[in-house]
C-alpha cells in the first residue's frame, strides 16, 4: 500500500497551459529529494485552456500528483483554500502555478518549520522579475499592509510558503485570503518568518491581476480583514495555543 504524504503541495492554477509539466517536474523533484511520501493538488481553477490536459499528462509522469477541479473559476483564494482544505500531509506547501516561484527554495523553508522554529515560513522575492510598475505597487501595498496587519512580512504576496498542518485551520473565505495567509496566521498565534528566495520572469500565459487587483481591492480585503480580527478574541481565549 502507498503511505499517506507526509508533505502536501498545493498549486492553484487557472490557464497556465505552458507552466504545468515544467512545474510539476521540478516540484516532484525537490518533494522526492527530501524523502518524504509527498502529494501535488494542483487545483484547476475552471480553466478553459490545455491546463486540464498538462496536469493529466504531469500526473502520469508523477503518481502523486492529482488534479482537484473547480468546475468554474472563482478566484484564487477560493482554490488555495480548497486545496489546502484537501490536503493530507503533516507540512503544506504552497507556490503559485505560474513557474515564477522556484521550489529549489522548499528545502530552506520546510527546514524551519520542521525544526519547530516557525509554524509558517514564507518566501521574500528580494529580486522580482515583474515590470517596474508592479514592483513599485507591490512595494507600497507590503508597506501599508505591514503597518495596519503587523504580520511581520516583508512579501505577503509571495505564495511560496510551508507551514504546519494546524494553521490552515487559521484560514476563512475572504476576498484576496492568499495574500493575508501570514497575517491570519499570526493573528491566531502562530509563529511566522520569511526567507529570501528566487523569483523567475513568466515564461507562458499572462499575469492575472490588472491594476485595481494590485490595488483598490487589496486595500478594500485590508480593511475589512483588520475589522474582523479586531472583533476576534486572543489566541488563548480561543483554545489551546498554537505550539
Amino acid at each position: 500500500m502507498t503511505p499517506p504524504p507526509q508533505l502536501s503541495l498545493v498549486v492553484p492554477v487557472y490557464n497556465e497551459a505552458g507552466n504545468i509539466l515544467p512545474l510539476v517536474d521540478g516540484a516532484g523533484a525537490v518533494l522526492r529529494d527530501l524523502g518524504r511520501p509527498f502529494e501535488i493538488i494542483m487545483v484547476n481553477d475552471g480553466s478553459t485552456d490545455a491546463t486540464g490536459e498538462e496536469i493529466a499528462a504531469a500526473a502520469a509522469r508523477w503518481p502523486e500528483c492529482r488534479e482537484l477541479r473547480l468546475e468554474r473559476n472563482s478566484g484564487q483564494a477560493t482554490a488555495v483554500l480548497t486545496g489546502l482544505r484537501a490536503a493530507r500531509g503533516r507540512y503544506l506547501f504552497m507556490m503559485d502555478g505560474d513557474g515564477q516561484n522556484d521550489p529549489r527554495d522548499f528545502p530552506a523553508l520546510f527546514a524551519l518549520v520542521e525544526k519547530g522554529t516557525l509554524d509558517l515560513a514564507c518566501g521574500w522575492r528580494v529580486d522580482r522579475h515583474d515590470s517596474t510598475l508592479r514592483r513599485v505597487m507591490s512595494r507600497f501595498a507590503n508597506l501599508v499592509r505591514g503597518a495596519v496587519l503587523r504580520d511581520g512580512v516583508h512579501d505577503s504576496g509571495c505564495q511560496l510558503r510551508v507551514m504546519r498542518h494546524e494553521v490552515r485551520d487559521a484560514f476563512f473565505p475572504m476576498e484576496l485570503m492568499q495574500s493575508f495567509i501570514p497575517a491570519l496566521a499570526v493573528a491566531a498565534g502562530f509563529r511566522v518568518g520569511e526567507l529570501p528566495v528566487r523569483h523567475h520572469a513568466r515564461r507562458h500565459g499572462e499575469a492575472k491581476y490588472g491594476l485595481g487587483r494590485l490595488w483598490w481591492r487589496p486595500a478594500a480585503a485590508m480593511l475589512k480583514l483588520k475589522w474582523q480580527l479586531l472583533r476576534r478574541p486572543p489566541p488563548g481565549a480561543r483554545g489551546a495555543a498554537p505550539r
